[in-house]
């Protein structure tokens, strides 16, 4: 199984703590068409799926 750096990604840790910021906004921006993202989503069960989804406002 590939390991996913998404958990630690920093960018991510910056919108976590201030969602509005720049950073924060680029982050959320990203995570739309980000590869990596979304080959990290596929990897998880579906309940924390879905608490991401709801924490992040996904579809």
């Amino acid at each position: 199984m590939a390991q996913h750096n998404c958990e630690q990604c920093s960018i991510r840790a910056k919108y976590d703590k201030a969602p509005k910021s720049l950073i924060g906004r680029f982050w959320r921006w990203h995570i739309n068409f980000c590869p990596g993202w979304k080959k990290y989503m596929n990897s998880l069960d579906e309940e924390t799926k879905n608490v991401l989804k709801e924490k992040y406002n996904l579809k």
